[in-house]
């Protein structure tokens, strides 16, 4: 049985993963090689998950991709971000991405943070 969600931000992840499942059904001689090839990418290595799903959260910023901002915000946090650590990676994305990227981080971001650790 699938819990409903309680908030903005677990309905975003919801529809996201509601989403993609029907894409896989429907494509999946193409959503099966990219999701094996992104769980590839995520797998541990030199760089942590931890440190993967940072440097993803930063990419999403800039990209201004709010579906993806959120998943791999959750992302960091199950693996062990800090709130810190997130908006350590908000600042640099900001300064690389200027204010359309700061711009999420210090809105949906911190929307998200209180939603998923509340």
């Amino acid at each position: 049985m699938t819990t409903e969600p309680v908030n903005p931000t677990e309905a975003a992840l919801y529809e996201f993963k509601h989403g993609m499942g029907i894409f896989t059904e429907k494509m999946p001689e193409i959503a099966g090689p990219y999701n094996d090839f992104a769980k590839a990418c995520f797998k541990e290595g030199q760089i942590t998950q931890k440190g993967k799903q940072l440097i993803a959260l930063g990419i999403s910023l800039y990209a201004q991709d709010e579906y993806c901002i959120i998943y791999h915000l959750k992302g960091c946090i199950d693996n062990g971000a800090s709130e810190t650590e997130i908006m350590e990676a908000v600042g640099v994305t900001g300064a690389f991405g200027g204010g359309a990227a700061l711009s999420q981080g210090v809105t949906l971001v911190q929307e998200a943070l209180d939603d998923l650790l509340r």
